[in-house]
């Protein structure tokens, strides 16, 4: 038997290992396909020391840069692989970050640096991509442009495969022994999708439940990326369940990792509409313009379609 790994989840680093002698499986997923820019130079990355899943592209020379929520990562390289046959005069000239819409808004915030370990990097967004809510308090600083709404998405109870703790509704989550991973407000915009899932499913009780008593209690882990954090968890076994978009049940499951999904009813659902926003003062304005109307164009849809979003209605 594979001895197991020692397991460190921070940020926008996350890994994993199988301690039963399944092939061990490593973000980035993409196996560094999601990386746009056409030099390269040479590659290096070490899957459990060295590799950063969230930032795609060489910064440097850009002439659009993204800042898109981080659970449509894996819809990033198609999406961009066609918006490029349009305009050409972008093709490896397209940096983009997915990380959760709170922590590119502290980013952009601060100076548009972030720190990642050792990593210090300044680069300024042309656009902006979050959920309605995240954009609402943009829009009212000032910070982006009108936006414009381009997809939906609904969420799913995320579980290993086969689900062997048998869970069937949100109301499971509520059981003491079930160890979760629930994103956390405070960086992540879906944490008030699920609370509000929460409480239609279970009232104020689940809710508190969920994320307060067994906050307190640890069995309940927030996760400041969840659409790393949770699946890694889940397969390393660190985890039980996590609630998360549904899209990203659906990604885990197509591309072979142990992970399945548990359907919330309609009823209790929480559907989110996500949007994207020129941001003030963008350094490629008309690249940043092509882009959110590209969005709603048919190819994109299509695209986004077959990741499991939906239309906004």
């Amino acid at each position: 038997m594979r001895r197991s790994w020692h397991v460190l989840v921070v940020a926008i680093v996350a890994f994993a290992s199988s301690a039963s002698g399944r092939a061990q499986t490593y973000p980035p997923w993409s196996k560094g396909e999601n990386n746009p820019a056409s030099d390269k130079g040479f590659v290096f990355s070490v899957s459990d020391i060295d590799n950063v899943p969230d930032l795609h592209g060489n910064p440097e020379g850009a002439k659009l840069v993204l800042f898109i929520g981080g659970n449509q990562f894996f819809v990033l390289p198609k999406l961009i692989a066609v918006f490029e046959t349009q305009h050409p005069e972008l093709r490896g000239h397209i940096f983009y970050e997915t990380l959760p819409p709170g922590i590119l808004a502290k980013q952009m915030g601060s100076h548009n640096t972030v720190t990642v370990g050792n990593l210090t990097l300044h680069v300024v967004a042309d656009v902006y991509e979050a959920g309605q809510r995240a954009m609402l308090d943009m829009t009212a600083e000032n910070r982006v442009d009108e936006p414009v709404s381009y997809a939906t998405n609904d969420l799913m109870i995320m579980v290993g495969r086969s689900n062997p703790k048998q869970i069937r509704s949100l109301r499971d989550l509520a059981n003491p022994a079930l160890r979760l991973a629930m994103p956390n407000s405070d960086y992540e915009g879906v944490a008030k999708q699920i609370g509000d899932s929460l409480r239609k499913a279970g009232e104020e009780q689940l809710f508190q439940t969920v994320y307060k008593i067994k906050v307190q209690d640890g069995s309940t882990y927030l996760t400041q990326i969840h659409h790393r954090q949770t699946p890694m968890r889940i397969m390393k076994g660190d985890s039980d369940a996590g609630v998360t978009w549904s899209s990203e049940v659906r990604f885990q499951e197509k591309i072979g990792n142990p992970i399945a999904g548990v359907a919330i009813p309609p009823e209790q659902n929480t559907t989110a509409t996500y949007s994207a926003a020129v941001v003030r003062g963008a350094p490629h304005l008309e690249a940043a313009r092509a882009w959110v109307l590209f969005l709603k164009s048919p190819e994109a849809q299509a695209i986004y379609k077959e990741f499991g979003f939906g239309p906004v209605k």
